[in-house]
């Protein structure tokens, strides 16, 4: 890590650094406003009757954003800049003539309830490219954010700094002082930040800016105004640290019962400014308690599940590290894949399944984790991480589930002209310290590097990427890849052969997109994709499937200006075709779907897909076996949403499938209701219930006594019920409780078991023919897979970036190998009937910075 450190530091003192220039003049001009400089720091308290205010420039030309672009505001908003070497200060006067009209919900910390809210944004660096956020709402609730790739949000950062509020006659107030030490910036003289000022309007949902954002461009610190004359601005402080003790009481298996165990740790965070935009962040022995568990799903894809990083360490700076692959706007990145996924680092013993039990650990410990973030004067953007997981033995120390293991990360981006462009780079590697017990199941070593870049002129954009792979491991180690659904090299009629002597395993993935992404009206994007069979990135990445090829196409007519009927439209048109490699259709679908805004302020949602058009194979389905001849499918769907602005807000979504000739049907109905009691207290309830009937369950795959294989698929009748309730209540904007409850019960039956006949048979009942073994096709049974889990959080910050935590998790969980038939009501009685597993956690960390 010092070497990284001590290269860093030479390429920026080798940045070019630009000379001050001439002070600009003390009136807001269009786009620029001179910051004042303090002689004494004003009062925190929501006024402007200190000193500064009286001589600072006046912001005035707001403009609406939304909904109608560029019109003027339905209320005046007036702000001012000043600063001092330690501390930039905004204040900001909403005018409202009815200040009872104001809407003020109190809410925990960056949770952005619907309410009135003033943010000041700021891109420190200046390069149109990067930002934060700083909001503030009228019950003094804060919300703070960074900005990466000129628009994605970071929510998870979280920055110490403070805002007064105040309602009075006029309206209300938002007087913000905010640390410079909180944001890196870089060490030149010419003292400008990018800024822009943000209102929102609850009650009118009016959006209104200085200067103006346009959602008819693209891209949101481009847009920023200029923020000048912030000339001796000090040097941050060196060090950030808050050391933090854990306190957990919990249950576990023992001998004939459960028995309590209790465990004490300490642990802290660092982070070190290493420059004033370079910083070292730093966790030793983490621990994660008071974050969320994960929602229940119950997965009989061949396809793993993905689910979001919640930690706030990981969390934090995300976008820096981000590299995705098949990400563009028809799947809307929504799977998740890339060559990082950070829930790789600390992830459930990979072997718990092999040589675990019920008392086995369902995360591995974290000893350590380092990362290095910033952005030198010259546009060029560095991450650094690496982290170290501890080994994890299984039941008696015999064997292990997790070996010691090492992950790393180096991210590199070069943005130029002022950000219409980059280049960038990515580098990950993973080394397990394996033994006997380990090398036969996992990779010894991992690696994956890329390169991407981007180029905008006026309103098109083309972008590309190209990524490698390569894993190494024992020859079991790497033909168990090779088989995995990842891969699939074993499939009988496929042109890839598994080679079972092979030690090691390498592929590449390409993409190339243009897109239109600005305009008033239309927008469009097309894109390009290809994965090799081999190219394999889940130790440290996420994929689903190589062997791959993709076409994608977008286009989207957005209405913006308000009518008699709506508030904004937005319709989308989308397509996209999936190969193999070698050239076998997998996918082919057509897909529309429109977003309507109301006068009223409700939402209408709602859309289809007209999928597997034409001549197209499930390569996946028979998981090694034939690719499968598919047939068309449609899928409708479509979602209600209420005027948030009320104090109940009901929301309804409907899902309907149909395929396999009206064979296979789903229908999901997930109605949601959100209560806001009162303006500290809010509840929501959102049920989900699920009936899916599907033809071409996969089944398994049997061995008969010649050795053959045969691939079943089985009729599949289930039935899904999941609630989720939420509660909040917020004593003050510093303190709250959260409860989390969510219980899920999935329960089905399988029937009519088959066999692949003739797999591309063009009619669907030539495809499968009865399985002969009665011992399975007789009675193939089913299952009933129940769960709950629940956390309720007290977060207290007792004072600026110290945060004392009380948490209470609870899981409980049941199944059974068939549905059994009871109610979901009786199903759910059961649930609750079953031992609870309860942990106990207090986490207290105390913040100090010298």
């Amino acid at each position: 890590m010092s070497v990284v450190l001590g290269i860093l530091l030479a390429i920026q003192a080798q940045s070019p650094v630009s000379q001050a220039g001439p002070a600009a003049p003390l009136a807001v001009i269009p786009g620029s406003v001179h910051a004042t400089r303090a002689e004494a720091p004003p009062v925190l308290d929501g006024r402007d009757d200190d000193p500064v205010w009286r001589t600072a420039p006046v912001i005035t030309q707001f403009l609406e954003a939304r909904p109608s672009e560029g019109a003027a505001p339905k209320l005046k908003t007036e702000a001012r800049v000043a600063y001092d070497a330690h501390n930039l200060y905004v204040f900001i006067r909403a005018f409202d003539p009815h200040p009872d009209s104001i809407v003020s919900l109190l809410a925990r910390r960056d949770d952005q309830p619907p309410s009135d809210f003033l943010f000041v944004m700021l891109d420190s660096y200046h390069d149109r490219r990067t930002g934060y956020e700083f909001g503030v709402n009228p019950a003094g609730v804060k919300a703070d954010l960074a900005i990466y790739n000129d628009g994605n949000e970071d929510s998870a950062w979280d920055a110490v700094w403070d805002a007064a509020t105040k309602i009075d006659s006029l309206g209300w107030t938002a007087e913000y002082r905010i640390p410079v030490s909180q944001m890196r910036y870089a060490a030149r003289g010419d003292g400008t930040f990018g800024i822009l000022i943000w209102r929102v309007i609850q009650r009118y949902t009016e959006t209104v800016t200085w200067p103006l954002y346009r959602q008819s461009r693209s891209g949101f610190p481009s847009q920023f105004a200029d923020l000048t004359g912030l000339d001796g601005l000090s040097s941050p402080g060196h060090a950030e640290i808050t050391p933090y003790v854990v306190t957990k009481n919990v249950q576990q298996p023992a001998a004939n019962d459960f028995a309590r165990h209790q465990d004490v740790t300490a642990g802290g965070d660092v982070k070190y400014r290493v420059a004033s935009n370079l910083l070292l962040n730093a966790t030793v022995n983490p621990d994660f308690g008071q974050v969320e568990a994960d929602p229940s799903v119950l997965n009989l894809s061949a396809f793993e599940t993905f689910f979001n990083e919640r930690r706030p360490f990981f969390v934090e700076g995300k976008g820096l590290f981000t590299f995705n692959v098949n990400c563009v706007v028809v799947v809307d990145c929504s799977t998740g894949e890339g060559l990082f996924y950070s829930r790789r680092i600390g992830r459930s013993p990979q072997l718990s399944g092999t040589y675990g039990d019920e008392s086995s650990p369902t995360a591995t410990r974290i000893l350590g984790a380092g990362k290095v973030t910033g952005r030198l004067p010259n546009g060029f953007s560095i991450g650094v991480l690496d982290a170290v997981t501890d080994n994890v033995r299984g039941p008696g120390g015999i064997n292990t589930l997790e070996p010691t293991t090492n992950y790393a990360v180096v991210r590199g981006n070069q943005d130029y002209n002022k950000g219409n462009g980059s280049f960038g780079f990515i580098v990950t590697g993973v080394n397990r310290d394996l033994d006997p017990s380990t090398d036969p199941f996992l990779h010894r070593n991992a690696y994956s590097a890329g390169i991407d870049a981007r180029h905008r002129s006026g309103r098109f954009e083309v972008s590309g990427s190209l990524d490698l792979s390569r894993v190494a491991g024992t020859a079991d180690a790497i033909a168990a890849t090779q088989r995995s659904a990842v891969h699939l090299y074993q499939r009988p009629d496929g042109p890839l052969v598994l080679d079972p002597t092979r030690t090691s395993l390498a592929g590449t993935n390409m993409e190339l997109r243009f897109a239109k992404v600005g305009g008033t009206r239309l927008q469009f994007e097309t894109a390009y994709q290809r994965r090799s069979p081999g190219f394999e990135i889940n130790d440290i990445g996420f994929l689903r499937q190589a062997d791959q090829q993709e076409w994608t196409s977008w286009a989207a007519l957005a209405f913006r200006k308000p009518n008699r009927i709506y508030q904004q439209l937005r319709w989308n048109f989308n397509n996209w075709e999936y190969w193999t490699v070698a050239g076998l259709p997998t996918e082919r679908a057509f897909n529309s779907n429109v977003h309507i805004q109301f006068t009223n302020r409700w939402w209408l949602h709602t859309g289809g897909t007209l999928g597997q058009v034409g001549s197209t194979y499930c390569d996946r389905c028979a998981r090694g076996g034939p690719a499968i001849r598919q047939d068309t499918y449609l899928s409708p769907w479509m979602s209600i949403q209420g005027d948030d602005r009320h104090g109940l807000v009901p929301s309804l979504s409907l899902n309907y499938f149909r395929g396999d000739g009206g064979r296979s049907t789903s229908i999901n109905v997930s109605p949601e209701l959100d209560l806001k009691v009162s303006s500290r207290f809010t509840t929501s309830l959102s049920p989900g219930y699920t009936h899916n009937q599907d033809n071409t369950q996969y089944f398994g795959t049997f061995t008969d006594a010649d050795g053959a294989p045969h691939y079943t698929f089985a009729h599949l009748d289930q039935k899904t019920l999941s609630i989720t309730w939420r509660l909040g209540y917020t004593f003050t904007p510093n303190a709250s409780l959260q409860v989390y409850a969510s219980p899920f019960v999935s329960k089905g039956t399988y029937s009519d078991v088959r066999e692949i006949n003739s797999p591309r048979a063009l009619a669907y009942d030539d495809r499968y023919k009865p399985y002969a073994d009665a011992s399975v096709a007789a009675d193939p049974g089913g299952f009933n897979v129940q769960e709950f889990r629940s956390n309720v959080v007290f977060r207290w910050e007792y004072r600026a970036g110290s945060t004392l935590f009380l948490v209470w998790s609870q899981g409980r969980q049941n199944s059974a190998g068939v549905a059994g038939t009871k109610s979901f009501a009786g199903d759910l009685g059961d649930l609750f009937n079953q031992r609870a597993n309860d942990t106990f956690l207090v986490k207290v960390s105390y913040w100090f910075a010298r």
